[in-house]
């Protein structure tokens, strides 16, 4: 009888305490959601795949993180006109 008690004892504290995949499952989910926290950061979003206009920046959990990339619109040639005179047109004058 007092081995069966002390074998149910054992048993109860045994299985009480955490177990270590509990810790590192935990520690695992802490580094996914400090993941996803720097991709909103810096205006992201966790997807599937990136689009055309959007690069990899980090991983969140098992797909990227993508990051718009800023437009630059195209820069358009500056129309010159000649505001001087030559000087055969003083000439003529």
């Amino acid at each position: 009888m007092k081995i069966l008690c002390i074998f149910l004892t054992f048993i109860l504290t045994v299985s009480c305490g955490p177990a270590v995949l509990q810790r590192k499952t935990r520690e695992k989910t802490k580094q996914i959601e400090e993941r996803k926290r720097q991709c909103y950061l810096v205006r992201g979003a966790c997807k599937t795949s990136c689009g055309q206009w959007e690069y990899k920046y980090t991983d969140c959990d098992l797909e990227p993180c993508c990051v718009a990339r800023e437009y630059v619109p195209p820069v358009q040639p500056i129309a010159i006109t000649k505001s001087y005179k030559t000087a055969s047109t003083l000439h003529q004058m």
